[in-house]
């Protein structure tokens, strides 16, 4: 039996890949990959699409997906200590925009309505390409960062109210005021709902889950509880991306949100990619083609309005000229959400059809030109800075009193140069005793519900998620961390946390406890600095009493004690060690890390080649202390010392240098 919607997601999927591959090489967001996959596959180009309307049913379910998670960041706490940018600078950014975009569309001859939800549009911002890409630079706690940050969060809220009053300025109502009377009510009502919701349902059931210790469970039960409520609100005439946000909110105060964002994420990004398809095979590319100058025009007019606003709300909010230019270059394209929202305007025929086209063909432009003005902005900043502004604005702009230390910017934990513990069982609570006792700091990782209600008694930094989850990672900022130490008894999921902070830094170390010796090879392999297996370090303490009665000297004893860790407790094995001279300290140099790469391809300028002829000191600034291959310790390292697949090699050098190596030797 056939299945017609199957071919069409095949066929539009497996487009999506191939474009979204050729456009990684271009440093190209996959948004616009998937906007471009929906264009070649629509009916004016191959017509490939002919199960329209099925693909827009699954492109809904990725804006509840979408609407769900943009609720659960956006908790009430979070944004109370960001208000003055959110609700100030995002306010006067949206307002600001609305209204001068309205003004030159009225000029130009169109209706006040349709003005204005052309505002709506033009006001909103790219939230997906925009902080991925200032995550990317690490410019998202810089000041620019933090306005963009801001501003995109009032976005984010104010697209729902802008959803509800589509259809009033749709004219779809006739008594406006009994219809806004009656939309307050429905959402008073909601709110109700949700408090109750909030503060009583929700947590009790996500503590029954989170004891069943079930991780489908969990899932299952998130997605339940978004799709119920956004059935809730669409049941009482809102929209059910209302709905899916509410749900979100429902769940942001809780400590289980990170985790309910990481289960839900890899569904959004599957499901959202089918509505930036439908959207893109709406573009008709012979009106483009007809009108591509005045479509380049009013690209022209979009970025100076939106540029022109938020440099002007950036000053508003007393930061530097430079940080008013590097935000004015961060937010001016038009973003997903103005997609989603002209949907809205089309259904409710407060968009004509050419005006959509003109709208369609203006945001992905502005959006395909974000990566390529974003990664130029420190340069065209200091270009305008030194050229662009005359000696006298710049003098009255020198007098003016800056807000360099803003309160706002505390927005989360800013965790750095701490020691990550994943598991609070016995090993983790020791460790995080000592931690605590010699102020390090540091952070906690485990989804046992029992650990999280001890660890919060008692005051402890602690997250529920699992560790091996990039969301759970990038929320701990495990890139920059100095030590992780992993205390489960789990070997394969000890295996999946090595792998994915790998993909996070090279330089953090890793600590690993095994319950067995032959745990330590692989853990070591795949990313691991130091496995500690308990049945052996149980002996260690045993014989190191014993030969304390044996009048054996302390240094002799810790001597013997260290050249069995360095071999990997070979001496207390049957195996015998082939050396022991391979010792590593983590080191305390500013801007400098020993790390552990692992050769895993020969498809590479590394693999098979001597030191000096791959050239790895003279490429990427390191320097090779020790190679470890199979059992046995090079630490004699020469020019002509040759590197072979599967080796462990050690390497001394900056973080960003040791991880171009890394790229180097793993692709």
């Amino acid at each position: 039996m056939e299945i017609p919607l199957l071919k069409e997601i095949v066929i539009v999927l497996g487009i999506s890949i191939v474009i979204i591959l050729a456009f990684q090489k271009l440093k190209v967001p996959s948004i616009l990959g998937f906007l471009f996959a929906g264009i070649i596959v629509g009916p004016s180009a191959f017509h490939l699409l002919s199960s329209s309307h099925e693909v827009e049913l699954l492109s809904e379910i990725g804006i509840i997906f979408l609407l769900f998670i943009i609720g659960i960041e956006l908790s009430f706490s979070g944004l109370m200590k960001i208000k003055k940018t959110v609700f100030i600078g995002g306010g006067l950014q949206v307002g600001g925009t609305i209204l001068i975009t309205a003004l030159v569309a009225i000029a130009l001859g169109v209706t006040i309505n349709t003005a204005i939800f052309i505002g709506f549009l033009i006001s909103l911002s790219s939230t997906a390409i925009v902080l991925k890409m200032l995550q990317e630079k690490g410019e998202i706690e810089s000041p620019h960062g933090r306005i963009a940050l801001g501003v995109l969060i009032f976005q984010d809220i104010i697209v729902v109210p802008m959803m509800l009053l589509t259809p009033i300025l749709a004219g779809k109502s006739e008594n406006i005021g009994e219809t806004l009377l009656l939309l307050l009510a429905k959402l008073i009502g909601v709110g109700i709902v949700v408090f109750v919701l909030q503060k009583y349902v929700v947590p009790y059931i996500f503590k029954l889950v989170v004891k069943s210790k079930n991780r489908e469970l969990f899932i299952l039960t998130t997605v339940v509880f978004c799709f119920s409520v956004a059935w809730l609100t669409s049941s009482v005439g809102l929209s059910l991306a209302l709905g899916a946000f509410f749900a979100g909110l429902i769940i942001s105060e809780s400590e289980y949100s990170h985790q309910a964002t990481a289960n839900v994420l890899p569904f959004r990004e599957i499901f959202i990619s089918f509505f930036f398809i439908s959207v893109g095979s709406l573009l008709d590319i012979s009106f483009f083609i007809n009108n591509v100058l005045y479509i380049l025009l009013f690209v022209l007019a979009v970025l100076l309005i939106k540029m022109l606003i938020v440099g002007f709300v950036t000053l508003v909010l007393k930061n530097q000229p430079r940080t008013a230019f590097m935000s004015a270059f961060s937010i001016f394209q038009v973003g997903e959400f103005s997609l989603l929202l002209s949907t809205v305007g089309l259904q409710n025929d407060l968009l004509p059809e050419a005006l959509y086209q003109y709208f369609l063909a203006v945001s992905i432009l502005t959006m395909a030109l974000t990566p390529f003005i974003l990664q130029k902005s420190h340069q065209m900043t200091d270009f305008l800075l030194k050229a662009a502004i005359p000696k006298k604005v710049r003098r009255r702009l020198d007098k003016i009193k800056f807000d360099h230390n803003d309160p706002e910017s505390d927005q989360s934990h800013d965790w750095k140069d701490h020691v990550v513990i994943v598991g609070y069982g016995i090993n983790g609570k020791n460790i995080s005793r000592v931690t605590s006792h010699i102020d390090v700091p540091y952070v906690i990782v485990d989804m046992d519900y029992e650990a999280i209600k001890e660890a919060k008694a008692k005051n402890q930094p602690i997250v529920f998620g699992d560790a091996s989850d990039p969301e759970i990672l990038k929320l701990i900022n495990i890139q920059k961390a100095r030590v992780v130490v992993i205390a489960i008894s789990d070997p394969n999921v000890t295996k999946k946390i090595i792998s994915s902070v790998r993909l996070f830094s090279q330089t953090v170390y890793i600590i690993v406890r095994t319950r067995y010796v032959k745990e330590i090879e692989e853990n070591m392999k795949i990313g691991a600095d130091e496995v500690i297996p308990e049945e052996f370090e149980t002996s260690i303490e045993i014989f190191t009493r014993v030969l304390r009665q044996y009048m054996v000297t302390q240094s002799d004893i810790e001597s013997i004690v260290t050249s069995i860790r360095s071999s990997d407790y070979e001496m207390l094995t049957s195996i015998k060690p082939t050396t022991t001279n391979a010792v590593f300290q983590q080191l305390d140099i500013p801007n400098k890390e020993v790390a552990t790469l692992h050769v895993q391809h020969d498809n590479n300028s590394i693999a098979g080649r001597s030191i000096e002829t791959s050239g790895i000191g003279k490429n990427y600034n390191v320097t090779v202390l020790a190679i470890k291959r199979g059992r046995k310790y090079i630490s004699d390292i020469q020019p002509d010392t040759h590197i072979e697949i599967d080796d462990l090699v050690y390497i001394f050098g900056a973080p960003s240098d040791i991880n171009a190596l890394n790229k180097a030797i793993k692709f």
